[in-house]
C-alpha cells in the first residue's frame, strides 16, 4: 500500500458538484479579517500543489511544493513577503541523489538550515531525508532502503528533540506487516529505524510531537479498528488511544499539538456524523494522563470537512486549522476555535483565484496573522495566502 501525493485515500474520493469559482485575489471576511493571496503557483519551475504548512524566516515564507519544478518532482520554495517574489531553493529530480514529491514541511536548526523529507526518490525510490541551507545548498542525508530494515515514504514534517536529533515517520515499510516506521537521524549524522507499527497503529502520515521529553504521534489506521487510527507514544508498543470511527473520529492525518499541561490536540479526517456514514471529521483533545478523548468540534460539511492537517495556537489560546472539503463552496476552509469552544470559519475557499483544498495547516504569527497554503485553486496549482486581522 502506497500513499499518493494526490492524497487519493478513500475518504476523499467523494465527488463534489462543480461550482462557480469566484475570481477574487483578496476579499473581506467576517470579523473584519482580510484574506490576501500572496502567491499563485503556475505549475512550472516554481512548483505545484503545496501540501505542507509554510514557515517564516527573516521576512520570507518557506515551504515545499509536491509537484512542479524543473523536472516535475517538486520544489523547496521561498516567497519574499514584501516583494512577493518567489525563489526556488531546490528543484527535485526524483532520482537517487535528492528524491522527489516532498509532501512534508520544513524544520530549521539554530543556524537557519532547513531539514525535510521527500516521499519518493533516493537509491530505491523509497524516499529521502535532506538538508538545505537558506542559500540553497542541498545535502542528501539519507536514502530510505525499505523493508525490513527501513520504511518507505516519509510523509510527515520532522521534529527536533532537546539534543538536536531529528525524528520522523514513514507511511509504510519496516518490519512485521510493513505498516510504517519511526526513524531518528542524530545530530552526529547517524540514521536509525525505531519502532515499526502494529499493534500500536498503522500508516502514520503525520509527523511527531515532542513534548516533555517524549514523542507522540497519530496513525491513520490499525489496531482494533482497521480504519480508526490511533494516538501513540514512541517506544510504547500499545496504542494510547484507538479511534472507533464513530463520534470520536477516525483516520487522523495531522500532527498532534501539545499544550504543555498533559493534553494533546488534533483532527481526524473522518468520523463524527454525516457524509454518507463516513463522517466529516472532528477536532479533538486527548488527556495523556487519564486517556480521555474529548471532541471539541464535529464537522458537518457546511462548516468544513475532512481536515488533513494538525492544529496551531495563537497567543490567546485559540486553535486554528484547515479542512480540505466542505465549507460554503465545497473546497474547504480555514477555521478558528476559541477557548470557550466557539467555532468560526475565517475563510471559505471558492476553488477560484483564492485557492482550494488546503491539505496544509496554518501558521499564526505574533500579530495574529494566519499564513497558509492551498493545494489547488489559483491557476490550478495552489496558492499561498494570508489572513490578517483589521488591527494590523
Amino acid at each position: 500500500m502506497r500513499f499518493s501525493s494526490s492524497y487519493d485515500v478513500r475518504r476523499i474520493t467523494l465527488a463534489l458538484a462543480p461550482i462557480l469559482a469566484l475570481a477574487l485575489a483578496a476579499m473581506p471576511l467576517a470579523q473584519a479579517q482580510t484574506y490576501t493571496v500572496l502567491y499563485t503557483f503556475t505549475g512550472g519551475t516554481d512548483g505545484s500543489a503545496p501540501l505542507s504548512t509554510p514557515i517564516l524566516y527573516n521576512g520570507t515564507v518557506y515551504g515545499t511544493a509536491a509537484g512542479g519544478g524543473s523536472q516535475g518532482n517538486g520544489t523547496v520554495y521561498g516567497l519574499v513577503f514584501k516583494s512577493r517574489k518567489e525563489i526556488v531553493l531546490h528543484s527535485f529530480t526524483g532520482g537517487p541523489t535528492d528524491g522527489g514529491d516532498p509532501i512534508g514541511g520544513l524544520v530549521q536548526d539554530s543556524s537557519g538550515n532547513f531539514y525535510g523529507v521527500a516521499y519518493k526518490g533516493g537509491a530505491k525510490n523509497d524516499g529521502t531525508l535532506f538538508k538545505l541551507t537558506p542559500a540553497g545548498a542541498f545535502t542528501l542525508l539519507h536514502s530510505f532502503g525499505g523493508p525490513p530494515a527501513e520504511g518507505i515514504g516519509p510523509a510527515g514534517t520532522l521534529v527536533f528533540d532537546a539534543l538536536g536529533d531529528l525524528f520522523g515517520t514513514t507511511y509504510v515499510g519496516g518490519k512485521t506487516t510493513g505498516w510504517g516506521t519511526v526513524f531518528e537521524y542524530s545530530a552526529a549524522g547517524t540514521f536509525k529505524t525505531g519502532q515499526s507499527f502494529s499493534p500500536d497503529g498503522a500508516l502514520p502520515k503525520a509527523g511527531l510531537l515532542y513534548e516533555s521529553g517524549k514523542l507522540y504521534g497519530t496513525t491513520s489506521g490499525g489496531d482494533a479498528h482497521q480504519y480508526g487510527g490511533t494516538i501513540y507514544q514512541v517506544g510504547v508498543q500499545t496504542a494510547l488511544y484507538t479511534f472507533s470511527g464513530g463520534a470520536d473520529g477516525s483516520q487522523p492525518l495531522g500532527r498532534l499539538l501539545g499544550d504543555g499541561e498533559g493534553n494533546v490536540y488534533g483532527t481526524t479526517s473522518a468520523g463524527g456524523t454525516g457524509n454518507f456514514g463516513l463522517g466529516w471529521g472532528v477536532v479533538f483533545k486527548y488527556n495523556l494522563a487519564s486517556g480521555q478523548e474529548t471532541v471539541l468540534h464535529t464537522f458537518t460539511g457546511p462548516d468544513g470537512g475532512v481536515p488533513a492537517a494538525g492544529l496551531t495556537w495563537d497567543s490567546q489560546g485559540n486553535l486554528y486549522g484547515t479542512t480540505t472539503l466542505g465549507g460554503a463552496y465545497g473546497y474547504g476552509n480555514v477555521f478558528e476555535i476559541d477557548p470557550a469552544g466557539n467555532f468560526t470559519s475565517l475563510h471559505d475557499f471558492t476553488g477560484g483565484a483564492d485557492g482550494a483544498t488546503p491539505y496544509a495547516g496554518v501558521l499564526v504569527d505574533a500579530k495574529g496573522n494566519v499564513w497558509g497554503a492551498a493545494s489547488a485553486g489559483g491557476t490550478g496549482h495552489g496558492t499561498l495566502f494570508l489572513i490578517s486581522p483589521a488591527t494590523n
